[in-house]
């Protein structure tokens, strides 16, 4: 969703590629806006692994499932900025060594789809998205949608598409299973339905891409965010017929605007193997905000100069910055007219976290 259709073998041209997303983006929100620091509170999930065995068909029947939380139910992608979405969605997650399982239900009065072809642009129809970047870097991350039909459309950005990413079409989740459940009838818009259930095993191996071993251990944290799109429907000599005017986007964490490729504002997902585990954000994770304000800052000033800036003092950012509950952080920037790096220290972690200019964030450690 709010993403280039980019289709090799529909053969989209780059130039209406990019007329696309900026006109899906900036129909909502001014650039300027998009840009701004996320000042949400991503959501989490604290994801317990199972040692029973997990058939995927749609039905969520095993103990596993039983056990595992329902996450919140979905939000508008603006989050509180507009109204709660009309029908519910909510989703939950479990692992065990070879897999990380995903279930969602959408509720859903009228459940149809059109889209038979694998990495056909799914949301087109409704559908259900998951995004997943496992280092939390924001770059090097994976886009898996369905529909109702249980067709699947996955690929693979090396980088966001505000970085001039281009989407991997050809990537695909190797492995994968896939399973939908129809609580009433598809394509039959004589009767009411009920919900539509989404569950799928996706293998840590096939999330190892450039030879990275993905698979997560105790207390592993990674960045992910589901997404649902809508379209209203009317119902024209006994088919469904969508409406000309802009989808719904629901998403389980907010992004606060309209586009899902932003990782540094998805949820965060624990892993664990212990009961009762309670999820808390490390420190160096609640520092990435000040080097959000530097990107965001970089941005607004090559717009005005035509170059990147080579310190902080010329950003009017501070180098010393105090946090909520008093932990003391140390920026530093250096740069030139077209890259820079800048990193956070604190008081209450050890090393650094880095970004440059393309929004690529890691951690140096001591």
């Amino acid at each position: 969703m709010k993403k280039i259709p980019f289709n090799t073998q529909k053969k989209i041209s780059v130039i209406s590629v990019i007329i696309i997303i900026l006109s899906q983006t900036i129909s909502a929100q001014t650039a300027r806006e998009t840009l701004k620091p996320f000042k949400g509170t991503p959501r989490h999930y604290v994801c317990q692994e199972t040692k029973d065995k997990v058939v995927i068909d749609g039905k969520l029947e095993e103990a596993g499932w039983q056990q595992a939380p329902w996450t919140d139910d979905f939000q508008d992608i603006e989050g509180d900025a507009k109204p709660a979405p009309a029908l519910r969605t909510r989703a939950k997650m479990m692992w065990d060594q070879q897999y990380l399982y995903i279930a969602a239900t959408l509720q859903e009065p009228h459940i149809w789809g059109t889209l038979t072809d694998h990495d056909a642009i799914i949301f087109r129809d409704n559908d259900f998205e998951v995004f997943i970047d496992p280092d939390g870097d924001t770059h090097q991350y994976y886009e898996i949608e369905i529909n109702a039909l249980n067709t699947v459309m996955d690929l693979f950005m090396g980088k966001p598409y505000r970085n001039m990413g281009e989407a991997l079409i050809n990537w695909d989740t190797k492995g994968i299973i896939t399973a939908i459940h129809i609580n009433g009838t598809i394509n039959n818009p004589s009767d009411t339905d009920k919900e539509w259930t989404v569950e799928m095993a996706i293998p840590f191996s096939a999330l190892s891409f450039f030879s990275r071993n993905q698979q997560p251990a105790e207390n592993s944290l990674w960045r992910i965010n589901f997404s649902r799109v809508e379209w209203d429907t009317d119902i024209k000599n006994g088919k469904y017929v969508k409406l000309q005017q802009p989808e719904h986007n629901w998403v389980w964490s907010p992004q606060g605007i309209v586009n899902m490729h932003a990782p540094e504002r998805w949820g965060y997902l624990l892993f664990t193997s212990k009961a009762n585990t309670t999820f808390q954000l490390p420190p160096a994770e609640e520092a990435r905000q000040y080097l959000w304000q530097i990107y965001s800052a970089q941005l607004e000033y090559r717009q005005a100069n035509g170059r990147y800036a080579g310190s902080l003092k010329a950003l009017k950012i501070p180098e010393k910055q105090t946090g909520p509950n008093g932990q003391v952080y140390t920026l530093k920037m250096e740069g030139i007219s077209l890259q820079y790096n800048a990193s956070v220290t604190g008081s209450n972690f050890t090393g650094s976290v880095n970004i440059n200019q393309e929004g690529k964030v890691y951690n140096n450690r001591k």
